[in-house]
């Protein structure tokens, strides 16, 4: 398997990472156990989470996803054969939110109990927080790493602005520094991600795990009527996608898929991979998903697909629904 760096942690990552917003939500306890075992021993072996997973739904209050991965964990003993991400930051009870030290040490250790492990390989600020002083956000992340508790963070969600003043802050005081970034990237939604901020990430070695990398299902091709929408958990998240350019994508990812005897959502991660992300995090529900998205390892683009899908997906997205991640 041919795995790429995660920033300079020092940790590889094989080219697909399992979104585990799914389990507890779309993916009951049973069937997430099935993908796990599944995506480990095809070699595969980042699983990206978040304590607020998935705080959306009702009756839930946030951290159902850790605490499935934790049970898997503990059932499964492949520990040693995972990277576990997860994040903070976000809200998840009144209150209880931000990169403060008082907080983030009440975070980890949430996590690390539901999760039934002793350190978590990423630990990532789930979003950026303007109101707590840099030093102090990375001091604590420091302890933690000093501690054992984690061994590399990252970021999600930060401007190129933010995250440069991010990496200088790490540099003068010495502490650790954020690895890799988590933005929303994908075919239809490029142009927050692509330019400064892509360039920043070159520059200084960061790893790029980017969500939503199949627009919620957008980009497998399977949202392309209203009736299609009907009865799908994300279906209100492809509407805003369903328009001309959105449909003129489809038909490049049509065609090249079968040029290639792939499938639209196995073009769209190899799309990801040419520009050079480390690895595309994406979400299965079944064990049908997942053997395509696992298919899009095997899958390299020449460079007249890339600049054919380049070429489609040009254009402002436009407004589109909030959505958890």
């Amino acid at each position: 398997m041919n795995k790429r760096k995660l920033g300079r942690s020092g940790m590889e990552v094989a080219p697909w990472a399992l979104g585990g917003n799914v389990f507890g939500w779309t993916a009951d306890e049973a069937t997430s156990f099935k993908l796990l075992d599944a995506f480990v021993d095809a070699g595969m072996n980042l699983i990206d989470t978040a304590d607020v997973y998935s705080k959306w739904i009702p009756g839930h209050k946030g951290g159902e996803s850790e605490t499935i991965i934790g049970n898997w964990l503990a059932k499964s003993g492949k520990r040693s054969k995972v990277l576990v991400a997860t994040k903070l930051g976000v809200e998840v009870e009144p209150g209880e939110k931000g990169l403060s030290r008082a907080y983030m040490r009440r975070a980890v250790e949430r996590s690390l109990a539901r999760l039934k492990t002793d350190y978590i390989d990423l630990y990532q600020a789930h979003t950026d927080d303007q109101q707590t002083p840099m030093e102090e956000t990375f001091a604590a992340f420091g302890e933690l790493m000093k501690e054992g508790k984690v061994r590399a963070i990252g970021a999600s969600n930060f401007k190129a602005p933010r995250l440069a003043e991010a990496l200088k802050v790490s540099a003068a005081e010495g502490l650790p520094r954020y690895e890799t970034l988590q933005p929303w990237y994908n075919l239809y939604d490029r142009f927050d991600f692509e330019g400064d901020l892509a360039e920043l990430c070159k520059r200084e070695d960061i790893g790029v795990i980017p969500y939503f990398a199949l627009a919620s299902g957008f980009l497998t091709g399977k949202y392309r009527t209203a009736k299609d929408l009907e009865g799908k958990a994300r279906g209100y998240r492809a509407k805003d996608m369903m328009n001309e350019r959105g449909f003129r994508i489809l038909g490049a990812l049509d065609q090249v898929a079968k040029e290639m005897g792939a499938t639209p959502a196995q073009v769209s991660l190899a799309w990801l991979a040419a520009k050079g992300v480390a690895a595309p995090i994406a979400s299965a529900t079944n064990l049908e998903q997942f053997k395509d998205l696992l298919g899009a390892t095997k899958v390299t683009l020449r460079p007249e697909a890339v600049k054919l899908l380049d070429e489609a997906s040009q254009g402002a997205p436009g407004a589109r629904t909030a959505a958890p991640h």
